[in-house]
């Protein structure tokens, strides 16, 4: 009789990078844990790289190729583990091992961003698995709390922490006073950022997982181009200080809303009250807030995260392959909805310029503002330099466009030496 310590379902990584040697490596390590959970053993028996003459530590030599037809056509395996990333030749090399029969788990958040609706049509077609749990917020199960917990929940906004780097950055700019360019060294030093850390400091990280998460949970395709995306390069700790002194934090938040008059997604630095409880994850952790106060909070910086999301799906897809029910899931975006245009975007604002010290300054601005209905809602003016003085000012909700229309004219008026900042504020 066969039992589960001998049946081995066999898989292949693409990739040998940090995450791709922390899959092989847990891969390993939870055999036991394989057999009795999903009634079968996994064998990582083929790993593509680049060289595959270049010794990795912990990885036996005899496991790497650098020829993907060694893969491609070995029957015997049966899973495809994507961690090379990239769009090419990532994108047509999973199209190519559906095709040739095999079920994916990929932690590409670029591909799936941009390319998801083409991939997961592929497996449809063919009946196979294919699973992105770490393309998202790397130990937080969001992906199949979305397709399977919550799938018949009416669910109108995601928003979350879903970039551990900024998050790391933003932590250590308001507990230690930091300023952005010492946040991000130490954040580098400790290997939360890449020696590139564009992708994280900017947002495109953070919007191409919201993007993935917006189509998921709206049923309807969001792609990485739909989402506003804004980094944190500008924020300063005199800017944390002032959220603090409103009450504030802020975070590096994507929000995603479906709205009567379309979807919208962005990315963006915004304040966020202190008792709100995303203003709780710090440093590199990820959280994710879904309508109904419901909260999922884990790690979602370096590859410890990464790799057990992965080997999650991993877990899934075998146990899938070993009762014969892979592609039970699939593509979710059954709807075509429309997206708001940017102008129709509501938001409060956080605004800080330098302006003249003088009577009726106040009241010219929040003239200017009234004429293009921004109400006001909180303003700080102290910090006087000389002539000028510091003002903030916190508006109500308003639209993008209005708000944009005032500060056009704003930014020319005499009395306004400087802008210095606008930041977003969550919340009505």
């Amino acid at each position: 009789m066969e039992t589960a310590q001998n049946k081995i379902v066999k898989a292949a990584l693409l990739g040998a990078g940090t995450v791709g040697s922390g899959v092989y490596q847990l891969v390993q390590e939870r055999q036991e844990d394989f057999s009795h959970i999903c009634g079968t053993q996994i064998q990582i028996t083929k790993i593509l790289v680049r060289d595959a003459s270049k010794e990795r530590e912990g990885i036996p030599s005899p496991l790497l190729t650098d020829n993907w037809n060694e893969i491609i056509e070995d029957d015997s395996i049966s899973i495809i583990i994507e961690v090379m990333g990239g769009i090419e030749p990532a994108k047509s090399y999973l199209l190519e091992a559906m095709k040739a029969g095999k079920q994916i788990v990929t932690a590409n958040k670029d591909l799936i961003a941009e390319h998801g609706h083409e991939l997961l049509d592929s497996a449809e077609k063919y009946g196979w698995d294919f699973k992105f749990e770490a393309a998202v917020a790397g130990c937080v199960p969001i992906i199949q709390v979305l397709k399977q917990s919550m799938s018949s929940e009416n669910i109108t906004e995601v928003m979350g922490i879903v970039n551990g780097t900024t998050n790391f950055i933003l932590t250590k700019m308001t507990q230690e006073g930091m300023e952005f360019a010492q946040a991000l060294a130490l954040a580098t030093e400790l290997g939360y950022a890449e020696a590139d850390p564009t992708a994280d400091i900017q947002g495109l990280d953070a919007g191409r997982k919201m993007a993935i998460m917006a189509s998921i949970a709206f049923n309807s395709r969001v792609t990485f181009d739909d989402v506003i995306t804004e980094g944190i390069t500008q924020i300063s700790a005199k800017d944390i200080r002032y959220a603090k002194e409103l009450g504030c934090v802020i975070k590096l938040l994507g929000v995603a809303r479906n709205t009567e008059n379309g979807i919208e997604v962005s990315v963006r630095p915004m304040l966020i009250p202190e008792t709100h409880a995303l203003a709780t994850a710090n440093d590199s952790f990820n959280a994710v807030f879904l309508t109904g106060d419901a909260m999922f909070y884990g790690r979602g910086a370096g590859e410890l995260p990464t790799a057990s999301a992965i080997a999650g799906d991993v877990f899934d897809v075998a146990r899938n392959i070993v009762f014969e029910c892979t592609g039970r899931i699939g593509c979710t975006c059954y709807k075509q909805l429309p997206l708001k245009a940017a102008d129709e975007m509501e938001s409060r604002f956080f605004l800080r310029m330098h302006v003249s010290d003088c009577a009726g300054t106040l009241a010219s601005i929040a003239s200017v503002f009234g004429n293009n209905n921004v109400s006001i809602a909180q303003v700080i003016q102290k910090n006087k330099e000389g002539e000028l003085a510091e003002l903030v000012v916190v508006t109500s909700k308003v639209k993008e466009g209005n708000f944009n229309d005032a500060m056009m004219i704003i930014e020319g008026m005499s009395v306004v030496q400087k802008v210095s900042k606008v930041i977003r504020v969550y919340g009505d």
